[in-house]
Parts: structure tokens; C-alpha cells; sequence
């Protein structure tokens, strides 16, 4: 079972960035889709952003396209989740979560492995 941990959420104003990292305390990351999702007070869990195992295919929800950036480096066994021009609405904890497999499929029940979570206030 892996173990994830994410970093670098806060207080940002709107139009600001962030940028989350994602990694591993236990195993490797290089043979399984990673995915971003949050989840607001009183909302359900949403999928925001997914990478593949080599990077190559990636999912953006429509709210984040454009603004968000996701991104892996298998070697330092990280997932990066770039965050520009971020609203209010983003306002939510982020969590990280392994796939049980290498392709994505951006509903909680493909992801077997889910980190603590790491809170993200837009806020003037």
C-alpha cells in the first residue's frame, strides 16, 4: 500500500498560483496513474486533473483547463499539480491519489492509495 503525501497548498489571492507536489514515504509512483481531486465544505469529492504512468495522456476537469498544469517526474518519484489563476471556487483540500493502474480513469473507486490531503484558501 503506498503511502502519499502532498505539499504546498495555503492562502493565495485570486489570480495567484500554487503549485502541489505529490509523493511516496513507501514504493514507486512509475507504474500507475496519479490523480489530483478536492473537495469543498458540503461538496462531493471531484477529480481535477489526472497523468498517466509515462506522463503521456492527461485529464483536466472543464473548471481547471487551461489553468491547471499536471506533471511527473518518475525519477524523484513526484507529481506536480501547477495552479494558475486560481479563483475562489478553488477553494477546497486537494489530495493525491495512486491508480491501480498505469491509465487514467478519474473516478475515486480507480484510486486505491489517497494522501492526507493539503488545503488551498483563494482568498483576498
Amino acid at each position: 500500500q503506498l503511502r502519499l503525501v502532498e505539499s504546498g497548498g495555503g492562502l493565495v489571492q485570486p489570480g495567484g498560483s500554487l503549485r502541489l507536489s505529490c509523493t511516496t514515504s513507501g514504493g514507486t509512483l512509475d507504474s500507475r496513474a496519479i490523480g489530483w481531486f478536492r473537495q469543498a465544505p458540503g461538496k462531493e469529492r471531484e477529480g481535477v486533473s489526472c497523468i498517466s504512468n509515462t506522463g503521456y495522456d492527461t485529464f483536466y476537469a472543464d473548471s481547471v483547463k487551461g489553468r491547471f498544469t499536471i506533471s511527473r517526474n518518475n525519477a524523484k518519484n513526484t507529481v506536480y499539480l501547477q495552479m494558475n489563476s486560481l479563483k475562489p471556487e478553488d477553494t477546497a483540500v486537494y489530495y493525491c491519489a495512486a491508480g491501480v493502474q498505469a491509465m487514467c480513469v478519474i473516478i475515486p473507486s480507480n484510486f486505491a492509495s489517497w494522501g492526507q490531503g493539503t488545503q488551498v484558501t483563494v482568498s483576498s
